[in-house]
């Protein structure tokens, strides 16, 4: 993978490499789970305590082959009995179904051991299954030993197997590493078992995909595309419309109702999951965030989220951890909401930032009003009450509460707590100095046009009239436009 990062951990929609195949191993309710750990051993094994902390993780110090691996997971597991799985590290697209079915098929048919075989159109480099004329197995090849009729063998080894443990533990002892590789092999087991007279059963995936494994980024990409489209498939099946699957990611661990619409250029990751008849995209992530039913999110990012049934997200908003819009709610263009809850029916529409607040019911905020939460050192919280609004270009500097009902007039620096049903105010009376224009800025094209709208140029009006300055009392009631933007 030519990266600092062990290749069992590089993501996969929604798991690492080993995360998905520890799932899929789940489907086998084994008794202990062994994960043989080599290089990055200690950033493998934090992993595993995250989202496995059941299996143990073994230290293979030296890779000394597939074989050598298989025999230090069973040293560490000594009195194991019964069916052993072996599985890859790096095959994210086997399904549990497939695990399942190869253990059925082992303790049905009494095998010593069984492989996972697989059908493909290209098997070059892999190793082939060769059979009898009855169709039993008679040996693993590897392609660079395969004569040419071995390598017209289009059914392969997945690398995947099922033993009898007892039979497994005597056959690794007699591996030798007298190889070109000086490796102990796995698959040299399967001969040791043949001469020994011990029965090996195939059993062959039905999708083949399922096998594939990841030796470098341009593989991981690759699977990337596959496991997207099994799950787009599983979703557009059970009722969930995706207007374009190429363009659309959903991680594994993410959940879609039926008859949620979700549009190009989307991604949902994580613990996302988006209810009934919600409109989803274009061009929207959602990461650990929670879409009621019926809502809409439209081009915009949500991270730890919470979006209440019929609420309204977008376009270009940014929902930061926290961020909890109830029913009916509304967090518009180019509006940021951090640790806070927006309450049904509330409307952020435009242009705000709403961080450490509780915003109630039925309340309105205006254009540009910023929520200053954070004084340098601490973060502080502010309530604006049920039904209040709050004008354009306004500032609340936290600590402090607008009442229920209480209006707050555009522009104004809000520190003091504003009583329910109140007007607050704070902005500078206006001064409107007339001639001025007239004055300072003769002859430019503001000059030309304030004269033809007060006729100067026809009445000859000169420089020298007086000034008149008018202002409006601080505590005057403010025009419509003064509040709020709806």
């Amino acid at each position: 993978m030519k990266s600092s990062l062990p290749k069992v951990l590089h993501p996969l929609l929604g798991r690492t490499l080993v995360g998905h195949v520890l799932h899929a191993a789940a489907a086998a309710a084994a008794q202990r789970t062994v994960v043989v750990v080599g290089h990055g051993a200690d950033q493998v094994r934090a992993h595993l305590a995250e989202i496995a902390p059941g299996a143990l993780p073994v230290l293979q110090a030296e890779q000394l082959g597939t074989g050598h691996a298989v025999r230090i997971a069973l040293d560490a597991v000594a009195d194991a009995t019964g069916t052993v799985v072996v599985l890859n590290g790096d095959v994210p697209l086997l399904r549990p179904q497939t695990v399942a079915d190869l253990v059925r098929t082992h303790e049905e048919s009494a095998a010593a051991a069984t492989v996972l075989a697989a059908e493909v159109a290209d098997p070059t480099g892999l190793g082939r299954i060769v059979r009898d004329e009855s169709g039993r197995f008679q040996q693993i090849v590897e392609e660079r030993d395969a004569d040419e009729r071995q390598r017209a063998v289009r059914e392969i080894n997945a690398g995947i197997y099922a033993f009898d443990a007892g039979r497994l533990r005597e056959a690794l002892g007699k591996l030798s590493t007298d190889n070109d590789q000086g490796e102990e092999y796995l698959t040299d087991v399967f001969g040791l078992l043949l001469a020994a007279g011990d029965p090996i059963a195939v059993h062959v995936a039905g999708d083949a995909t399922e096998t594939l494994g990841c030796n470098d980024r341009v593989e991981l990409v690759g699977l990337r595309r596959l496991l997207r489209d099994r799950i787009n498939e599983s979703w557009m099946r059970g009722g969930v419309t995706l207007l374009d699957p190429q363009t659309t990611w959903i991680d594994v661990t993410a959940t879609v109702e039926r008859d949620a619409v979700i549009d190009q250029n989307t991604q949902i990751l994580g613990a996302s999951s988006v209810a009934a008849g919600a409109m989803i995209g274009p061009d929207v992530t959602l990461t650990d965030t929670a879409v009621g039913a019926g809502a809409t999110v439209l081009r915009s990012h949500a991270t730890g989220a919470e979006i209440g049934p019929g609420a309204s997200v977008g376009p270009y908003a940014y929902l930061r951890p926290d961020a909890r819009l109830a029913a009916n709610a509304k967090a518009g263009t180019f509006v940021e909401v951090k640790n806070s809850e927006i309450g049904p029916g509330a409307k952020v529409p435009h242009l705000s930032y709403v961080g450490d607040a509780t915003i109630g019911a039925q309340a309105n905020i205006g254009a540009a009003t910023i929520f200053v939460n954070y004084d340098g050192v601490d973060k502080h919280r502010t309530v604006v009450g049920d039904a209040a609004f709050i004008g354009c270009d306004t500032t609340l500097i936290a600590p402090v509460e607008v009442g229920a009902g209480a209006y707050v007039a555009a522009g104004s620096s809000i520190s003091q707590n504003v009583p329910a049903g109140a007007l607050g105010v704070s902005r500078a009376p206006q001064r409107s100095i007339e001639g001025w224009v007239a004055r300072r800025r003769a002859g430019t094209k503001s000059d030309a046009a304030a004269r033809r709208a007060t006729g100067a140029e026809a009445s000859g009006a000169s420089e020298g009239e007086p000034v008149h300055e008018e202002s409006q009392p601080l505590g005057s009631v403010p025009r419509s436009g003064d509040t709020a933007n709806e």
